[in-house]
Parts: C-alpha cells; sequence; structure tokens
C-alpha cells in the first residue's frame, strides 16, 4: 500500500505584481488570486511564494496594499523583494510594510530546506543584483549543511544566477555540487522553465506586467526528489490536478543520493473545494485503476511501469462530478553532459499545455522596456 502520509513540498507562486495604485487591475487580480486560493487550496500547499517586484516604486503606500492583501491567506506566505522594491535604495519600506523575516533565512518543510534570498539590497539599484561575501558564505553553509543531513534544497530569488555578474558562475556552481533541486525566480515576467541536469529553475510569468498568455500561478513541488510544476490561469476550473511523482521526462533531473529512482509508485496532488470523490491513473491506454488518498489532497498507488517510455495519466472527479486531468511522459533517467551556467539556456522550450509559450517576452527579452 502507499503511503500518503509522507508528503512532497508543495507550494503556490504568484508572479511579479508591480503593485501602483489600489483598484488597477493587478490589485484586482491579486485580490482573485488570494480568493481562489483560499477557497480551493487552503491548507493543502505549505506556503504562497511571491519572488520579488511586488510593487513597482518601493513606496510604504504600495506595500500596504500587497500586505492587507496577502494577509487574508489562509496559508503561510513568503516574499523576497526584487529590483522594483528597492527603488528608494534601501529595503527599510519593504520590511516594514510586508512584515516579513529579515533575509536571508531558511524554512524546512517536508524534508526540505527552504532557502529565501535576497540579491538586490547588495547592489547600487535597478538590476545589480549580488549577493555579497557574508551571504556567499551562509548559503554555502545551508548548502552544505542540507548535503550533510540527506535533504533536498530549494532556493527562492528575484532572478536567474547568471544575472549577479561575477557572482553567477560560483552561484551556479554551489547548485550544480549541492541538493539544490529547485529555484523559483520571478523578474522573467514570462513562464519559463530550465534545467541543467541536476536542477531545475522555474519563473512564473508575472501579474502586474503581463506581455505573454493570461493571468495566474503556478503550484510546484518537489516529491522524493522529483520535481514538478504546473500554471493555472485563473479562468481555468477546479479541480486542479499535479503529479508530483514521477516526474515528467522534461523536468527529470540527477538523484541527488547518487542513485536513480526507479519508478515503483506514483502520487498527484488535487486541489478544490469540493472534496474529490474518485482518484485513479492509467499507463498509456490500459483500464484506470484507483489511487488512495486524504484530507491532505494526496493520492498515491502502487506502480508497475513497462521497462521503457510511457504515458502516466491522473484523473480526480469531485463530488458534484468535476474533473481534473494531468498527463505527463516519462522516461527512464539517462545521465548526460551539463553545464551549471545559472542561465536560461537549456530551456526546455515552448511547451503550451503548461502555459510556456517559448516568446520571451519580457523586459528582459523581447519586451517593452517598463
Amino acid at each position: 500500500m502507499t503511503d500518503t502520509t509522507e508528503k512532497p513540498l508543495r507550494f503556490l507562486q504568484i508572479g511579479d505584481l508591480h503593485i501602483t495604485d489600489a483598484g488597477l487591475q493587478n490589485h484586482v487580480d491579486l485580490r482573485r488570486i488570494v480568493d481562489e486560493v483560499n477557497g480551493n487550496a487552503g491548507e493543502r500547499i505549505d506556503f504562497v511564494y511571491l519572488p520579488g517586484d511586488n510593487v513597482d516604486d518601493g513606496t510604504p503606500e504600495q506595500l500596504r496594499i500587497v500586505h492587507d492583501e496577502l494577509s487574508r491567506l489562509i496559508a503561510p506566505w513568503h516574499a523576497i523583494p526584487g529590483d522594483h522594491d528597492f527603488k528608494p535604495g534601501s529595503l527599510d519600506n519593504f520590511y516594514g510594510g510586508l512584515h516579513v523575516p529579515k533575509l536571508p533565512y531558511v524554512v524546512e518543510i517536508s524534508n526540505c530546506r527552504c532557502i529565501f534570498l535576497d540579491v538586490v539590497s547588495r547592489g547600487t539599484g535597478g538590476p545589480d543584483f549580488r549577493l555579497g561575501e557574508v551571504r556567499l558564505v551562509w548559503l554555502r553553509s545551508q548548502l552544505d549543511a542540507a548535503q550533510r543531513d540527506g535533504k533536498t534544497a530549494a532556493v527562492f530569488m528575484h532572478a536567474y544566477p547568471a544575472d549577479l555578474g561575477e557572482e553567477a558562475a560560483e552561484i551556479a556552481a554551489m547548485f550544480d555540487e549541492s541538493p539544490v533541486a529547485l529555484v523559483g525566480m520571478g523578474h522573467t515576467h514570462y513562464n519559463e522553465i530550465r534545467h541543467d541536469g541536476r536542477t531545475v529553475y522555474a519563473a512564473t510569468r508575472s501579474t502586474g506586467q503581463i506581455e505573454e498568455g493570461r493571468v495566474g500561478f503556478a503550484f510546484a513541488a518537489i516529491d522524493r526528489g522529483a520535481v514538478s510544476w504546473r500554471f493555472k490561469t485563473l479562468e481555468s476550473s477546479w479541480p486542479f490536478v499535479m503529479i508530483t511523482s514521477p516526474a515528467y521526462r522534461r523536468l527529470a533531473i540527477a538523484p541527488h543520493s547518487g542513485e536513480v529512482n526507479v519508478c515503483r509508485e506514483v502520487r498527484a496532488s488535487a486541489w478544490g473545494a469540493v472534496p474529490i470523490a474518485q482518484a485513479e491513473f492509467r499507463i498509456d491506454d490500459q483500464p484506470w485503476r484507483p489511487m488512495i488518498g486524504g484530507d491532505s489532497g494526496l493520492f498515491g498507488a502502487k506502480l508497475t511501469a513497462p521497462g521503457g517510455s510511457f504515458r502516466l495519466s491522473v484523473r480526480m472527479t469531485d463530488q458534484q462530478r468535476n474533473q481534473g486531468t494531468e498527463t505527463i511522459d516519462v522516461a527512464p533517467y539517462v545521465a548526460a553532459e551539463h553545464k551549471p551556467t545559472g542561465s536560461d539556456a537549456g530551456s526546455v522550450g515552448t511547451w503550451p499545455a503548461r502555459h510556456l509559450l517559448g516568446t520571451q517576452l519580457g523586459p528582459n527579452r523581447n519586451g517593452r522596456k517598463w
């Protein structure tokens, strides 16, 4: 029997808000996101994460709008600063307005060390991102401790490591040599996933300065070393389903334990206001088979997988007969040469089913200069 008491790390990410004035569309969208999360995810996520550029000018008034909305969340939330939050030349308004812990800091959840970073306040403003020598030493100590303790790590920072100038190569190598499975970012303004064989880098579409696609938010998970990520638009229906293990072949990374995981179990999470009445999975076009689960929204089943690649589908039906599904391609892990650049080189590219449009419409590539 599968064990659904061993929970993965599951969090929800809202893209850069760039709040300016109350009542504008990005404020309305934030309010709706909070309502959607409270009504459908609630306590079945570990936290909500905001990756910086929470406001456009770093003023107390703008930060108050963000805090007033986030304080309504049922789930815990974590916000880090971006260059726009640092516009006044310090983070005094950021800390005073959002009442968040002093960065950097660590939270441990489900055997995962979550590391939240400030990459803006050691710079001169604008996109001058850096950690500084003291914080680099601190970060390495946290990753070394995670390695020693046999824990997975997730890092939360505003931009790709490659954007940190002369520190970029050191940070990318540090992540590659440590158990960092996932780096959650903002800044790009578009959805993008990149991995180098060891670490998945995921950026979520901006909410306040959106240039491609529709407004929404991303669910992400680390489940026994497998990384999953899926974007949900505000218009899409519930329940929302995400397979957390095994990993989609495009997100499969080398296991940090040094041993290749054998696919013996399927695990998936479902979110929605209405309880799930039936959870099922199937391999390729085989008959649907039942999954078991509980109040945590996590469902699982033993999996006898084919020897090669296969298609895995999970279907959840709630008590009002609404359905949510996800289908992924699973393939045996094959080690490949990789270069830990900490940049968008090696992006998984266009993936419309995951709202990855590949257009890179944002202030750092092909979009407007906000």
